[in-house]
């Protein structure tokens, strides 16, 4: 039978933290400022909330944060004087939360400094305060999601967006795992989503999904539609055909195919299952959960963050908005992955590095490029031109964190050490540094990197 989540999770912090956050949110009806991150991550989790403040009879002002960006979120604090639910993000930042006049709630996922005590018109809710890994286990998206489930139980409706932030997150990577698989399980039997065996391939037709496709990426067909539709030809399969109409022999063809060629290119085995474990439908928004992540992650990553929660809204005019954002989305990751496809990536040591021009999409370009392209045992940085900053996003693979990895630390340590901040998860995380700080930075970073993996210097690659 269906459940509630108090029982969830076991640890003594959990029920206090939930309850302190709702206390303050039913306590203070009106109008509320909603801070999130703007990625699809973020995205899914301001959509949850601001569906359920709705559903409370609240009214709400959503504004994104583009990266590491502690002077945008004091300035959207000093703008505000009434209540703020800050998600996705703030777990850093907690003194400016404290300093602000009015309730504020925060709900975020990656590893923080340890606050000092925290006056009581602010609720900080973090899994990792209780024994839960919001780097694989609960994302932002998640926890947004059950926490409006602890406002209302009708919250559960928000599935959708929990799991398209998750997959956004890349959590969804060898299945869902912790709590978030309870979520799903819970929101499964409520028969919210569907889970389903299928190709993760979304397009007008088998070859357009297949040269289109960036999760997974397959070196050689990937941008290259001439190319999908001769390997198309090849295993018998009509290139024209929509995807949904490929058969389950020539779904097998075309799957082995595929782990083949991924295999070639050196891509690790929890990356090659992708293509074939569970996919999940959510029947009240009528598409895969990925696909729903793919065009919330794309509104955000092109600058337009408040069509994806638009869309999440209802909006009638947003879906369209949406595809169009997927598809500029889209081409922009595949033209930063041919060029590393084409042009390879620049080594420091331990480390990996490349430039993209592409700002706001250079995270996901180094993400899957980290998955699919370059050598999965050193981690990727990416640099992009901000406004008078410099934006770095790192990525690496849970094998790397296995190892001793934690990226969450490298940027914040290498970013502090150029005047700059940074922080994130031991497996993906994010800094801002100041112009001209490049190379001092990677110097840095690859240094702490050279620790964590217990590489000595004469071991690193030139």
């Amino acid at each position: 039978m269906p459940s509630g989540p108090e029982s969830f999770v076991s640890h003594p912090s959990y029920i206090p933290e939930f309850t302190h956050a709702r206390e303050l949110l039913l306590g203070h009806p009106g109008r509320w400022r909603i801070i999130y991150h703007y990625d699809g991550d973020g995205i899914a989790s301001a959509s949850s909330a601001i569906r359920a403040l709705q559903r409370l009879g609240y009214a709400s002002q959503a504004s994104p944060l583009v990266g590491v960006e502690k002077p945008r979120m004091a300035e959207l604090l000093g703008a505000t004087k009434g209540p703020v639910l800050i998600v996705d993000t703030g777990a850093s930042w907690l003194d400016l939360a404290a300093a602000h006049s009015a309730p504020v709630i925060v709900l975020d996922h990656h590893k923080f400094p340890p606050p000092a005590t925290l006056p009581a018109h602010v609720a900080f809710v973090n899994p990792l305060n209780w024994g839960v890994d919001g780097m694989s286990e609960l994302c932002a998206a998640t926890l947004t999601w059950l926490f409006t489930i602890h406002l209302d139980p009708k919250n559960w409706d928000n599935a959708p967006f929990g799991l398209s932030g998750a997959i956004a997150d890349r959590q969804h990577v060898g299945g869902f795992r912790g709590l978030n698989a309870k979520l799903v399980e819970e929101a499964q039997a409520r028969s919210l989503v569907v889970r389903r065996s299928a190709l993760p391939l979304f397009g007008s037709s088998v070859a357009d999904a297949l040269s289109r496709s960036i999760d997974p990426y397959f070196t050689g067909l990937s941008g290259r539609l001439e190319e999908a539709r001769r390997l198309l030809d090849g295993l018998g399969i009509d290139p024209s055909r929509p995807v949904l109409g490929v058969t389950p022999a020539e779904e097998r063809r075309l799957t082995n195919a595929l782990v083949a060629r991924m295999v070639h290119q050196g891509t690790r085995p929890e990356f090659r299952d992708i293509l074939t474990q569970d996919r999940w439908t959510l029947p009240t928004v009528g598409m895969d959960a990925q696909e729903l992540s793919n065009l919330q992650n794309a509104t955000g990553r092109i600058g337009e963050p408040g069509v994806g929660i638009a869309l999440a809204l209802g909006d009638p005019e947003a879906l369209a908005r949406a595809r169009h954002a997927e598809e500029t989305w889209r081409t922009g990751v595949l033209t930063g992955l041919r060029r590393i496809e084409d042009g390879g990536v620049n080594s420091r040591g331990a480390v990996q590095w490349f430039e993209s021009p592409e700002t706001t999409l250079a995270g996901t370009q180094a993400g899957l490029a980290m998955n699919y392209l370059v050598d999965s045992k050193r981690p990727l940085f990416v640099f992009s031109e901000g406004e008078g900053t410099i934006k770095v996003s790192g990525r690496g693979t849970q094998w790397l964190v296995s190892q001793g990895l934690d990226l969450s630390v490298v940027c914040r340590d290498a970013a502090l050490s150029v005047q700059g901040e940074g922080g994130g998860h031991r497996v993906a995380s994010g800094a801002t540094i100041p112009p001209g700080a490049r190379d001092p930075f990677l110097n840095e970073a690859d240094r702490l990197v050279q620790l964590q993996l217990r590489i000595a210097p004469a071991e690193a690659a030139p």
